[in-house]
């Protein structure tokens, strides 16, 4: 009689990728349905922020957050040779984020410094966790990424001050420099990944970016985040804005995008970051003209560079750190062709009219939560459970 094979062994907390990974794809699954219930008023919400500043606070601070989580604390391993967290300690720092979310959403009988402090307290400790880590090994390339994240922390008080103050325009304003910032960290390392799994995929020797445009683009995207957390609107930023998406696509330029058509992992990375030129070209085009809403390029940036490249990065670093090939499942294709879809509806709806624009937001919440969904059945269980080729991890 044949012994049935072991049952795979528990692994959630052997790497950070999948405890983060795994709650991000929930509440994306889960929070832009959720956030139109609660507009409808089916669910109740609590009072701390209105429906729409909820939403807007928890894509970047909670769901966004959870992603660069997951991604820095396995990515810092290999940049240092040294564990990150694993075990308790991730476990802990999962706590907090499902400690900031819970304060945050039932908010009412709570003092609202508890809730503040409740939804405050991940983000340093991530950086602590990740600092001791980067500094302790003396990797100086990564210093600025921790610098980052303790940026991400401040914006975060200076939406959490405008909510305390009943300020909106403070509180709308950590949340877009929040955006402004996951979008630095996307120029930042999106220049070193993409290019490079471009390159090891398709064998093309003529992939790479000068340093200076390299430096360039990232400074000119930091140069937009600065100029928007001044207040620098109009000519000034949408200066910056332009420059910043001229400097990105001359930069995509040299990323062999015609390499990357036929293969899935590859084009969706190429998908997503071509919405920040879009999105940054968008933003100009709004400053400089008044021609169009902020919406179209709000989405673009965040529906489309933040949220595709979200998915995109979240299955191949899935596959590769399970031990799995680096080939997308159709199941994940779809997922990716659905993100792609919801980006275009959220970016472009709202050019067309108020009708439109209502349409494109309910049945882009769908196709989003449904991409999200699908990462979930694809992956989720190599998530839960120990490497298929018996290695660490």
């Amino acid at each position: 009689m044949l012994e049935s094979p072991p049952a795979p062994r528990f692994a959630l907390f052997a790497k950070g990728f999948r405890p983060f990974f795994l709650l991000a794809a929930a509440w994306a699954v889960a929070i832009v349905p959720l956030w139109l219930f609660v507009q409808e008023g089916y669910v109740p919400l609590g009072a701390y922020l209105v429906p729409t500043d909820w939403h807007a606070h928890e894509m970047v601070f909670g769901f966004a957050a959870a992603v660069i989580a997951g991604f820095l604390l396995t990515a810092a391993s290999n940049w240092t040779k040294r564990a990150t967290a694993t075990g308790p300690l991730l476990a802990a720092l999962c706590a907090l984020w499902i400690a900031g979310r819970a304060a945050l959403f039932a908010s009412d009988g709570l003092p609202p410094a508890l809730v503040a402090a409740a939804n405050l307290a991940f983000l340093p400790a991530l950086a602590l966790v990740l600092g001791r880590v980067i500094v302790g090994a003396k990797s100086r390339r990564n210093y600025g990424i921790v610098a980052v994240i303790v940026a991400l922390w401040l914006a975060q008080i200076v939406s959490h001050v405008g909510a305390l103050e009943d300020d909106l325009v403070l509180q709308r304003r950590g949340t877009r420099l929040g955006v402004d910032l996951v979008l630095v960290l996307i120029a930042i390392i999106g220049g070193r990944v993409i290019p490079l799994f471009t390159r090891n995929a398709t064998g093309a020797s003529d992939i790479g970016t000068p340093k200076w445009l390299d430096i360039a683009a990232i400074a000119s995207v930091l140069a937009t985040a600065i100029a928007d957390a001044a207040f620098l609107y109009g000519p000034i930023l949408g200066l910056t804005a332009a420059i910043a998406a001229v400097l990105n696509a001359l930069r995509m330029l040299r990323w062999g995008t015609r390499y990357a058509a036929r293969e899935p992992l590859l084009w969706v990375l190429h998908a997503g970051y071509a919405f920040l030129p879009l999105g940054l070209a968008l933003r100009a085009l709004a400053e400089l003209t008044g021609a169009l809403p902020a919406s179209p390029a709000l989405h673009a940036l965040t529906v489309g560079c933040i949220g595709v490249l979200i998915l995109a990065m979240m299955a191949r670093v899935t596959l590769g750190h399970t031990g799995r090939p680096l080939r997308a499942t159709r199941t994940l294709t779809v997922a990716f062709v659905l993100i792609v879809v919801t980006a275009l509806l959220r970016a472009v709806g709202p050019m067309i009219g108020p009708l439109v624009s209502t349409s494109a937001i309910h049945s882009s919440s769908m196709v989003w939560s449904l991409a999200f969904l699908l990462y979930l059945v694809a992956l989720g269980r190599a998530l839960v459970t120990a490497r298929i080729d018996g290695r660490p991890g």
